[in-house]
């Protein structure tokens, strides 16, 4: 509701109108709105609509993903002007018709994937399936104070749960999924190619499950940023990788090898760096057909695995690491912005490179 309208009602009817009731009406809404542009509009808040659940926004991450948009590389997928966001942590606010165990005020965050056109050529992959929609990006996200969305996405979280880094829930179930497509376990070895927010995140994730982790990064910052984390990690440039993995396992090198660079000479170490019967994860999206050395497959029995998204399993391990690892997720937390600066967080991000995850404060 807008001061206005709340003044005329509490001089009409004498009494202070309860700031409970204003939070219905409207609320800060941000919009895409293309050419590196967002938008912060005052919009009505929307019941939840039958088999869905509002919920009350609390912090939204920026994905790599949210970036590209920004920067106009979806504009042929999103509908412009368009709500995004899919990194977040809220309360649940109302329940639609039919929907059952979820309460006013449980906290909650949303698995974003709209699987419902699944087939059974898709054989039960939900996660994965040829037509799923990714909220957020094909429809609506989280970028606003209030989110209607279908209860089927959402996972309870305990009440004791940091709402803060509980937006950091859906890249740790990236991670998650990561490190179970590695089949990664403890006392193996594991090389993460890429140190960025995602890297960092397997590497917590690697760590938890008890294997040695090695993280091989070019910029000297996030060197240092996992340095700090108690991560042992290398320059490629300034070190022999594979002589370097190879001092620390006794010559074995790699058990599983995390490609999250994206770059080609990632592609180009990760056969090298790989011992045998070593196991290859593709964390990292290449969009465009780029070499890699299959005869290393064949001489040392590797394994290239894919991994995309996550599965319900990926998320529920998230959230009991968020909750009851001693693991330091929020160090990777570089800035938090209210929601109404969207448009600065983004130039933000985009000076600074070197940055790991980025957060809008969607009550604040």
């Amino acid at each position: 509701m807008r001061e206005y309208d709340k003044h005329i009602i509490e001089q009409f009817l004498g009494v202070e109108v309860l700031q409970l009731e204003l939070t219905y009406k409207y609320m800060k809404a941000t919009f895409y709105e293309g050419n590196k542009t967002f938008s912060v509009k005052d919009t009505e808040v929307k019941e939840p609509a039958a088999g869905e659940v509002r919920i009350k926004v609390a912090y939204c991450g920026v994905c790599g993903t949210d970036v590209h948009i920004y920067h106009g590389m979806m504009d042929k997928r999103v509908s412009i002007p368009q709500i995004i966001g899919h990194e977040m942590s809220g309360e649940v606010d109302a329940v639609g018709a039919g929907v059952e165990g979820y309460a006013v005020g449980e906290k909650v965050v949303v698995r974003p994937l709209d699987n419902r056109k699944e087939k059974a050529s898709d054989k039960g992959f939900s996660h994965i399936i040829e037509e799923l929609k990714f909220i957020g990006i094909d429809s609506e996200g989280a970028m606003q104070q209030y989110w209607n969305v279908p209860a089927f996405t959402l996972h309870k979280l305990p009440a004791e749960t940091d709402l803060k880094k509980a937006a950091l829930i859906e890249p740790l179930s990236v991670a998650c999924h990561d490190v179970s497509r590695g089949r990664l376990k403890a006392g193996e070895t594991a090389v993460v190619l890429g140190g960025g927010p995602i890297g960092l995140l397997v590497a917590m994730v690697a760590k938890s499950v008890g294997a040695q982790v090695i993280i091989s990064e070019v910029n000297e910052n996030r060197i240092a940023k996992a340095k700090d984390l108690g991560f042992d990690a290398v320059s490629p440039i300034k070190e022999n990788l594979v002589e370097y993995v190879k001092g620390k396992t006794e010559g074995r090198l790699a058990d599983v090898v995390f490609e999250v660079a994206g770059v080609q000479p990632a592609l180009d170490i990760m056969t090298e760096v790989a011992g045998i019967r070593g196991r290859i994860v593709m964390v990292a999206i290449h969009g465009e057909a780029k070499p890699i050395s299959l005869f290393k497959f064949f001489w040392k029995e590797l394994e290239l695995i894919g991994a995309r998204v996550y599965e319900p399993a990926d998320y529920e391990q998230a959230i009991k690491l968020i909750v009851n690892s001693d693991l330091p997720f929020e160090t990777i937390i570089t800035a938090t912005e209210p929601l109404t600066n969207i448009q600065g967080l983004f130039e933000q991000i985009d000076s600074n490179p070197e940055g790991m995850k980025y957060l809008l404060n969607c009550q604040e």
